[in-house]
C-alpha cells in the first residue's frame, strides 16, 4: 500500500487539509484532488473511485470528504482500514465538522496524518497512541519555557528593586524639602514651629519616614507617593497608628501581584507550612509487624468463549517498624492448590518452609530489615498460577452488538463467580467517534461516557452473591461489532486465589510475639476481553 495523499475537501471542491506522503510535485498533486470532485458522483454507494494512473478512497464526513490518493497497486482493504482511523482522528481534534473548524485544527490534524501514514505506509497505531504521540513534550521547549520564565522573573525582581529606589529617593528628598522648610520658620518665628511641632512635623517626627526599618515601609510610601500635592503636609507626615512592624505583604505588593494578574501572569501565592500531621503519615501501618498478601491478574478472553490467557502472579511481604521486633520468623498456611508455585526469597531458609511451612531467614541472628513508608516492605514469598480452564475467571463479559436500521444495539453481559466478591469494577467499552453519548437504555449499575478517549464505562460498586449477573444494553449509530473490543475490566476482591494466611509470628529470642496485622488484596493488572 502506498499513500500520496490525505485530505479534507469540501462537496465544493475545496481543499481544506492536505499532507502529501511521497516525492511528488504540488502541481501534481493540486490537479489530482482538483479532478476529484469531477469523478465523484451523487447518489453512488462506492467509496473509492479509479482513474488511469491513482485511486481515490473517500469517506463522506457530513459536508465533507475524507479522502486517501493511493496508486492502483495498493490494498483496498487496507486503504479502507487507514481511511477509517482517520475518520476516529478527526472528531477527537476538530469541534464541528464544518469548513471553519476543520481549518482552525489543519495543524492539529497534519500532524495527526503523519502519525497514521509515514512513507506512505500505514503505522500499526491506534487513535490513543496517536493523541499521546501528538501531545508529548519536547525537552528542548521545556528546557526554552524555563529559561524564557527565569529571564521574566529576572526582570520583575528588577523592576521592584527600581519601584523601590525610585520612592526611596522621593522619599529622601522630600525630607529634605520639610527639614529646609522648618529650619527657615524656625528662624523667623517660634510661633510656626509650635504649631508645626502639634501637626507632627518636628524634626523627631520628620524622620519618621527615613528613619523606620525596611518592615512596613512599603505601606507607608504607597500612602506618600499616592496624595496630590495640594494637601497639607501635616496629612502626609503623620505616621500611621499601631502600625508597627508588618511581616506579611504590604499593600503596594498587593497592588502590584493584581496588576501582574490583570495582565495574564500566573502567580503562585506563598504555601503557608502544615503544622497538622501530614496525609501520608496517616496511612502508615501502626502494627508492630505488617504483613501485606497481594495478588495480580493477566486475563484475556476471547469474545466467543474461552481463555487465551490466564496468568497469576502474588507477592507475600513483611514490613517491621522496630528493631526489637526484627527476629522472628512467619508461620503461614496456603490453600493447598496443586496450580500454584511457591517461591521464597533467596535470603529465606527453603528446607524450613518446604517441610513446616515457616518463612525465617537463613542465619537466624540476623534480623529482618525495619523502617516506615510505603516502600520499607520486604519480599518473603512470591507464587505463580497458569491456566486456561474457565472456571478459574473470576469475571467474564459477554458483548452482542447488532445492527438494526440506523442504529447499533450493543447488549452487554456479566457473569462473576462465587469464588470472590468483586469491589470497584468498573467495565470499559470502545465505542465509535460519537457527537454526542451513547444512549443507555438498561443498566445494573452507573455508566460514565469519556468522550476524549470515546469510551463508556459500567460500573459496579460491589458484586456478591445478590448480583453475581448483570446486564447493559445501549445504542450507538452504525458501527462494525468489531469497534467495541477490547473490553477493559477492573476489580479488586479482598480474598485471593492462594488463600495464604499468616498463622502465627516466632519470636527466636523468647518473649511474646509482636501483634501483626495482615492485609489481603486481589486486583487486576490487565484484564480484556479481545
Amino acid at each position: 500500500m502506498v499513500v500520496l495523499a490525505a485530505s479534507i475537501v469540501s462537496k465544493s471542491g475545496k481543499v481544506l487539509v492536505s499532507r502529501q506522503f511521497v516525492d511528488m510535485s504540488r502541481i501534481r498533486i493540486e490537479g489530482l484532488l482538483a479532478a476529484f470532485p469531477k469523478l465523484v458522483g451523487t447518489g453512488k454507494q462506492h467509496t473509492y473511485v479509479e482513474t488511469e494512473n491513482v485511486r481515490y478512497v473517500y469517506q463522506p464526513i457530513e459536508a465533507l470528504y475524507l479522502l486517501l490518493v493511493t496508486n492502483k497497486q495498493s490494498n483496498i482493504l487496507e486503504d479502507l482500514d487507514t481511511l477509517r482511523l482517520l475518520s476516529k482522528l478527526v472528531p477527537e481534534y476538530s469541534l464541528s465538522m464544518d469548513e471553519e473548524g476543520i481549518c482552525k485544527t489543519a495543524f492539529d490534524l497534519i500532524f495527526a496524518f503523519d502519525e497514521v501514514i509515514s512513507l506512505g505506509h500505514k503505522e500499526n497505531v491506534t487513535v490513543a497512541q496517536v493523541k499521546q504521540y501528538s501531545e508529548m513534550e519536547s525537552h528542548e521547549e521545556k528546557l526554552h519555557k524555563l529559561v524564557l520564565q527565569s529571564k521574566i522573573n529576572e526582570t520583575k525582581d528588577v523592576m521592584k528593586r527600581k519601584a523601590s529606589e525610585i520612592d526611596k529617593s522621593k522619599i529622601e528628598k522630600n525630607r529634605g524639602d520639610k527639614g529646609g522648610f522648618m529650619s527657615l520658620q524656625s528662624m523667623g518665628s517660634g510661633k510656626i514651629d509650635n504649631g508645626l511641632g502639634d501637626m507632627g512635623m518636628s524634626s523627631g517626627g520628620g524622620g519618621g519616614f527615613g528613619g523606620s526599618s525596611g518592615f512596613g515601609l512599603g505601606s507607608d510610601v504607597e500612602s506618600f507617593s499616592s496624595k496630590p500635592k495640594g494637601r497639607p503636609p501635616s496629612s502626609a507626615t503623620a505616621p500611621p497608628k499601631g502600625l508597627g512592624m508588618q511581616l506579611g505583604k504590604s499593600q503596594k505588593t498587593n497592588q502590584f501581584l493584581e496588576s501582574l494578574k490583570a495582565e495574564g501572569e500566573v502567580i503562585v501565592e506563598d504555601v503557608k507550612p502544615n503544622i497538622g500531621p501530614s496525609r501520608s503519615s496517616v496511612s502508615l501501618p501502626t502494627d508492630p509487624v505488617t504483613l501485606s498478601v497481594e495478588e495480580k491478574l493477566n486475563v484475556s478472553l476471547k469474545r466467543d468463549g474461552g481463555v487465551s490467557n490466564f496468568d497469576l502472579q502474588g507477592t507475600l511481604s513483611l514490613q517491621i517498624l522496630n528493631q526489637e521486633d526484627a527476629h522472628i520468623q512467619v508461620q503461614i498456611e496456603t490453600g493447598g492448590n496443586p496450580g500454584i508455585l511457591f517461591k521464597t526469597h533467596p535470603n529465606m531458609n527453603k528446607e524450613l518452609f518446604s517441610n513446616e511451612n515457616i518463612l525465617g531467614l537463613k542465619d537466624p541472628n540476623r534480623p529482618f530489615p525495619t523502617g516506615q513508608g510505603s516502600d520499607a516492605g520486604v519480599g518473603l514469598l512470591k507464587w505463580r498460577m497458569q491456566s486456561t480452564d474457565e472456571s478459574m475467571v473470576p469475571l467474564t463479559i459477554n458483548c452482542w452488538p447488532s445492527v438494526s436500521g440506523n442504529e447499533t444495539y450493543v447488549s452487554i453481559e456479566y457473569e462473576a463467580s462465587s469464588m470472590f466478591d468483586l469491589r470497584n469494577v468498573i467495565i470499559s467499552v470502545p465505542l465509535p467517534a460519537l457527537r454526542e453519548a451513547p444512549s443507555v437504555r438498561q443498566i445494573d449499575g452507573e455508566w460514565r461516557y469519556d468522550s476524549r478517549n470515546s469510551v463508556l464505562e459500567w460500573s459496579i460498586v460491589l458484586i456478591d452473591n445478590s448480583n453475581r449477573s448483570g446486564s447493559m444494553e445501549f445504542v450507538v449509530p452504525p458501527a462494525d461489532s468489531s469497534v467495541f473490543f477490547p473490553i477493559s475490566v477492573q476489580f479488586s476482591a479482598a480474598s485471593t486465589f492462594s488463600y495464604l494466611k499468616v498463622v502465627n509470628i516466632l519470636p527466636l529470642r523468647g518473649g511474646a510475639p509482636p501483634r501483626y496485622a495482615q492485609r489481603t488484596q486481589l486486583t487486576t493488572e490487565n484484564y480484556q476481553v479481545v
